[in-house]
């Protein structure tokens, strides 16, 4: 607990930010041990100059620590520092995340992390795709994290809750500073099945310019990122922006090309910026996400297929790791036109996966 006093301390100093933390650190070894540092020893260290230094020195920031440290006991809130076992593994591997999160719930068990976001004016169109891609999302074991927001964000929570799936939401205030307060009974619910987070402590009121930063928490948890509606700006683009710069994989589900809240997503597809999201089998395809009660069913079943789609799976079978359509033809004595119609054939059937260079493999 000595510990945490520090580091919280630390990220309480104007100027310091996540990164000069993170140097501190380095140089010093521990929080502790920056606070108990000699000056010259502090001076030597980039980026920290006298004004730092005199707020390093001071027992001000470790009284403030203090008082956060108590206010979150008694709330019943984690503190997590980046060093913490407990700190979402996901999150901690993206450079610019947050040293210090505050946490209830469960929030580092899981896998399989998908981040849905969106327009806080969601259509019925909207409302109703995400539902179904969080509904399709049961059988696959994963998390869902958003935005506890108005709109698609409070749509893919109530949809997880409903299918008994773990949610996360991630606030831009305090986590005593529910916003909106009409999702607070959600808020309490999402306890049970997976949590909340937010950077800022108990008290910070969810003011604008919290709300960019918030955004870079979800796609940082994220394997990778939905965006299901979005204007041409708004939160749910820096979102996608935010998880592309990570290399996060980042989907955007298609949509009436006169909706303004289709834009966005229209836009990240047609600059390539996102992967077209027709269905949850995008998700198995692109991310390698296996469906958890079909591994558990037989293998497939090859024996309705023709004489030449059998030889084609037979030829599959022998290499796991993919095999080019030029050696597919010569074994299989296919011409390559004719086969590369089966091949297609196959894969839409969810048989065969295309790989890389023109290698083909069984599903």
């Amino acid at each position: 607990m000595e510990e945490k006093l520090y580091q919280l301390a630390l990220e309480l100093i104007p100027g310091i930010g996540d990164v000069n933390a993170k140097n501190l650190i380095a140089y010093c070894g521990s929080a502790s041990a920056i606070f108990t540092s000699k000056v010259s020893h502090l001076k030597k260290i980039p980026g920290i100059g006298a004004e730092k230094i005199e707020a390093l020195t001071s027992s001000e920031y470790l009284s403030k620590a203090e008082a956060i440290l108590n206010d979150c006991e008694k709330r019943g809130i984690d503190i997590y520092h980046y060093t913490d076992k407990g700190y979402p593994t996901k999150l901690k591997q993206v450079a610019d995340a947050p040293n210090i999160i505050y946490a209830q719930g469960k929030i580092n068990e899981w896998t399989r992390v998908l981040g849905i976001v969106g327009t806080r004016n969601a259509t019925e169109y909207g409302q109703a795709v995400t539902t179904k891609i969080v509904e399709d999302c049961k059988s696959l074991n994963v998390l869902i994290v958003s935005g506890l927001a108005y709109g698609i964000d409070i749509t893919a929570h109530r949809a997880a809750l409903k299918n008994n799936i773990p949610t996360i939401g991630v606030l831009a205030g305090g986590l005593d500073k529910i916003y909106p307060a009409l999702h607070k009974k959600n808020a309490q619910e999402m306890l049970e099945q997976g949590g909340l987070i937010s950077e800022n402590p108990p008290g910070t009121k969810p003011e604008a310019h919290y709300f960019p930063a918030r955004n870079r928490i979800i796609a940082g948890m994220s394997d990778a990122v939905i965006v299901v509606e979005a204007a041409k700006k708004g939160g749910a683009l820096i979102t996608a922006n935010i998880a592309d710069s990570y290399n996060k994989t980042v989907f955007a589900v298609p949509g009436d090309l006169n909706n303004k809240y289709s834009e966005g997503c229209n836009f990240l597809i047609r600059n390539q910026k996102a992967l077209l999201f027709t269905g949850v089998n995008d998700l198995k395809y692109h991310l390698n996400w296996d469906d958890e009660s079909i591994a558990k069913q037989a293998a497939p079943d090859y024996s309705s297929l023709s004489a030449e789609d059998q030889k084609i799976v037979s030829a599959l079978s022998e290499n796991k790791a993919g095999v080019p359509i030029d050696e597919l033809a010569w074994k299989t004595q296919i011409t390559v036109n004719q086969l590369a119609s089966n091949l297609l054939t196959l894969e839409f059937s969810g048989l065969i996966k295309s790989l890389p260079g023109k290698k083909y493999k069984l599903n």
